[in-house]
This record gives structure tokens, sequence and C-alpha cells, in this order.
């Protein structure tokens, strides 16, 4: 078997090639090529991957920080333009509706607008009636349930005494503060005096009227900020990012509507005085995931304490654990998931996230904004935008394009304003 010319060996070895010799005696000095761009061969292929993800992530973390320190500066601001554009997402298709059934612009948004305050205000009114008309004899309850509660701790197995029941409610009470600062702190942070109530209420009233006005002109000068090529891009997502708020407010009404009517409900069965107020109560409550339907069923649970019993109380906390079950298992993986494409576990850790850096507005927002960019980031990365054919104009019409396969030879059909979406047709500003 022949090993082959130059080798030594069964394992290959390399004979030592010498210079060769140049006239006048000396030899040539063999000089290595030089690294291409630059790349210093003797650092590890592994540490300069880890160095170029190093810089590249502190500069998105940079860009991040700078972000939030605005909206914390301009917090006055950005809080009421969300909520327009969170409730806007709701309103613009009712518009869409009593306009395609040829209603005036202007009465079709007056009629969803004020539909829409009409609605809240009954419902706060309701509530506020309710609760003051029941709230007669308050204290002299609540200290008659409080001597029945110590009783029934006192006669159980536990055999606690006064003083170390009056301890527990006291460890209680303190720990209930701590943990409700950084929510205070943050309603505070959204009108910390009446004037910045009333500012930001008028705010986000007059941007949700423009919204609902010249919603579609508003957009393409946003997009028109963009470089040219960039505005298929932003265009196509923010199509898909306004489909997905919809989508979650549509969503969060329908998971809102079952917590309030399962809690209700319960109340109304178990004999609680004041149902209507609790189901209220956890309606507007559960806009603020997780944490809101919890807080506000266990108002309900301290009223059952106060104006019933101990085992009533007990009943009712059962009742609310089991709305909160089936939310948490069935409604939120189910249909809050597939509307918004974010899982359960990423909706915890973003209002978990929502909630240290904000307060209540951090856990209010904190869902839709991760949804809608998770979506305008997938759209971008697809490559989606850079096909020839525009997609539709209607966000619906956008979102079934891409998940409803089509038929081969079928061509996507050409948007009412393809002025943005389309390269060739730009207008110039």
């Amino acid at each position: 078997m022949s090993r082959g010319t130059g080798r030594s060996g069964w394992f290959g070895k390399r004979k030592r090639v010498e210079p060769a010799p140049l006239p006048g005696g000396t030899t040539a000095t063999v000089v290595p090529p030089p690294a291409p761009n630059g790349v210093d061969e003797n650092i590890p292929s592994g540490l300069r991957l880890a160095a170029a993800w190093s810089w590249r992530l502190i500069v998105i973390a940079a860009a991040i920080a700078v972000v939030l320190f605005l909206i914390v500066q301009l917090r006055f601001i950005v809080i009421p333009l969300l909520v327009a554009v969170l409730v806007s997402a709701l309103l613009v298709p009712l518009v869409g509706v009593l306009t395609r059934h040829r209603w005036p612009k202007g009465l079709a948004v007056a009629v969803a607008l004020v539909g829409t305050l009409t609605v809240i205000a009954g419902l706060v009114t309701l509530a506020v009636t309710q609760i003051a008309a029941g709230s007669a004899g308050l204290s002299e309850r609540f200290t008659a349930s409080y001597e029945s509660l110590k009783s029934a701790l006192a006669a159980s197995p536990l055999q606690l005494t006064e003083s170390e029941i009056s301890t527990f409610l006291s460890d209680a009470v303190d720990a209930i503060q701590t943990d409700s600062e950084v929510f205070i702190t943050g309603a505070l942070s959204v009108g910390s005096s009446l004037g910045h109530l009333l500012t930001g209420l008028l705010l986000a009233l007059f941007s949700l009227l423009f919204i609902l006005i010249d919603g579609k002109s508003i957009w393409k000068w946003i997009v028109r900020l963009f470089p040219r090529r960039a505005r298929p891009a932003v265009d196509g997502a923010g199509i898909a990012g306004w489909t997905t708020l919809g989508n979650f407010a549509k969503v969060q009404i329908l998971v809102a509507s079952i917590d309030a009517i399962g809690i209700g409900a319960g109340a109304a069965i178990l004999g609680v005085p004041m149902a209507v107020p609790i189901g209220i109560l956890v309606f507007l409550g559960s806009f603020i995931p997780i944490v809101g339907a919890v807080a506000t069923g266990a108002v309900a649970v301290v009223i059952a304490l106060i104006f019933n019993d101990w085992f009533v109380a007990l009943l009712m906390l059962g009742v609310v654990l089991l709305v909160q079950q089936i939310e948490g298992h069935v409604l939120q993986p189910l249909i809050m998931g597939t509307a918004v494409k974010v899982h359960p576990l990423g909706v915890v850790l973003v209002v978990a996230a929502g909630v240290i850096l904000a307060g209540i507005p951090g856990a209010l927002f904190a869902v839709p904004v991760a949804a809608v960019l998770n979506v305008m980031i997938s759209y971008i990365h697809s490559g989606v935008w850079r096909s020839d054919v525009p997609p539709l104009a209607t966000p619906v019409g956008s979102v079934l394009w891409q998940i409803v396969p089509q038929r081969p030879g079928f061509r996507q059909p050409r948007p009412l304003d393809a002025t943005i979406a389309t390269p060739a047709r730009e207008t110039r500003s």
C-alpha cells in the first residue's frame, strides 16, 4: 500500500519543507498571508462571536433604556395616548360598520364615542349608588364579623389566642401595604393631582377623536417619516400590529365579561350583598391581566366576610379561585394566546415587568404592547413586505392572507390605496 508522496508513517505527518536557497547563500522567510478582514487568528472563534453579540446587545439595551427614559419623562402624554389607541382599536371597526351603512362619518364617530362614554359612566354610576346604598351600618357589621372570626379561630383545631390573631392580622395588613406601594406609586404617577388627571382625560378624548376621524392619514404621515425603502415594511408591520391590538381588546372584553359574570353570579347565589357592584368591579379590574381579577375578587371575599360569615367568605373565595383557574387554564391560553400570539408565561412575565416599571399603567399596557411588538417584529423578519404584490388595505384581509393558504396562481387583490405599500407608486410628500 502506498503511503503517499511527502508523508511518513500511517498518521499522515508531512515532511518538513526547508526554505528555498536564494543567490548569495541566503534563504527566503515564509510569511503567512494576512488574516481576512483584519481578524486576529490568535483569538478563538467562540470569543470573537461572543464579543460581536455583546456589543450589539449593549447597543440594543441602551436604545431600550433611552426609550423607557423618554416614556417616563413624558408619561402624562404617553399614557393618555396609549389609552386612546387602545380604545380606538375597539371603536374604529364600529365606525367602519356605520359608515358602510351610509352613515355620515361625523355622526358615526359621535355615536361610537358618546355611546362608549355613556356605557362606562352608567356602569360606574350603578356601582357607586349600590355601594352607597348597601354600606349602611358597615362599621357595626365589620366589628361583628371580626368577633365571629376570632371565635371561630379560637374554637378551631388551631386553638389561636386573641393576641396571636391580632398579630397575624397586623402582619397581613403590613404585607399588603408594602406590596401595594408599587401600585399606589403607579396610580399617583398617572394623576398625582386632580389637574393631571383631568388633563390626561381630555388629552385621551382629544386623541381618540382625531384617530377615529382621520386615523388613516395620521398613519400615512407616520410611515412617510421613514426612508423610502423601509416604508413597505413599516406599513405592513403597522397593519399587523393594529389587527393584533384590535383582537386583544375584543378578547379582553370577553374575558372580563366571563370573570364578572362568574364572580357576580357566585356572589348572588351565596347571598353576598352588592353582587352587581362586585361584578362591575371585577369587569373593570380584569383589564389588568392576572392581577386585576384576583384583587377585585378579594374585595368580594371581604364583603362576604363582613356582611355574612366566615363560612360564606370561604365559599366566595372558592368561587373566585375557580373562576381564576378557568381564566388561567382555559381563557388565557386558548382565547387570548390565539388572538395575540403570546405564550401564557410571557403574559405573566410582561405583566410583572410592567408592574415593576410603571405600576398600574404598566400592568394595563404590558400585554398589548408586547403582543403588538411581537407581531410587528415577526412580520418584518418574515420578509413578506418584499413581495411585489402589496398586502390588502384592510387589517383583517392582511392577516387572512398570511394564515390562509391560497390556490396556485391566485393573485392577491390590489389595495384601495397603495401609495405607501407599493414603492413604484409612491407619491412625494
